[in-house]
């Protein structure tokens, strides 16, 4: 119940700030969306090009622990995967709400299972971050970043999302750790406390699944919130 509260409040309070408090809507903003998906890219500043692209990488990210995490739960854990990808944090705090502790893994490896849990899917999307942070970083306007997230309520919500998929990501790290065998708690701090890279620099180094016993609830690296 403890977890309920606690992620549900963030969501709700996420929602309320996103839509009342947050800068407001610009004219153009659909056609800012359209030109970065359909990668009409003219004139935008190439820090907003890789936040939005980055965006799009944290869903895979998520994927690559929810959908391990949702064998055993009530709930289906693939339809809050897919809206990750439109919503971001939007989609993965209810889900965050409403699963209970799972630090084990039952049954075989389905194939799309087998695909978020390859070393591979995780070097692609690390190599893929890397070049659009580079391109963020150096080719990027910082000033006009900056007024930009101060005015327009797309780039204000879609920064806060970011950093909130950051931020929850250790509440899914600890059982997927324990359903490999992980149990060393600088892993844990380490992957939580990097925002991004941290995340990715595990996808890559993680012991596979069924390559070795799932260790007890107690042996868990992380402090779990009872529900």
């Amino acid at each position: 119940m403890k977890n309920k509260i606690i992620f549900g409040s963030i969501w709700l309070g996420f929602i309320l700030y996103a839509f009342i408090f947050a800068p407001p809507d610009q004219p153009d903003t659909f056609t800012l969306i359209q030109n970065l998906s359909t990668g009409n890219w003219t004139g935008i500043n190439p820090l907003i090009i890789a936040l939005f692209n980055i965006m799009g990488i944290w869903p895979f990210i998520y994927s690559c622990v929810l959908f391990m995490d949702g064998r055993g739960q009530k709930i289906p854990a693939w339809p809050f995967a897919t809206l990750s990808f439109g919503v971001g944090a939007f989609a993965i705090l209810p889900y965050l709400a409403l699963r209970q502790p799972n630090p084990q893994f039952l049954g075989k490896k389905s194939v799309l299972i087998k695909v978020f849990d390859s070393r591979i899917t995780g070097l692609l999307l690390t190599l893929g971050a890397i070049a659009l942070v580079r391109y963020g970083l150096t080719q990027g306007n910082w000033g006009d970043f900056i007024q930009q997230w101060q005015t327009n309520r797309f780039i204000h919500v879609m920064s806060l999302d970011f950093c909130l998929l950051s931020l929850l990501f250790p509440a899914l790290l600890g059982d997927d750790m324990t359903r490999r065998g992980m149990k060393n708690p600088a892993i844990f701090w380490g992957v939580s406390l990097v925002p991004l890279f941290g995340p990715l620099f595990y996808l890559i180094t993680r012991i596979p699944l069924n390559k070795t016993q799932p260790l007890t609830t107690s042996e868990s690296p992380s402090i779990s919130v009872q529900n």
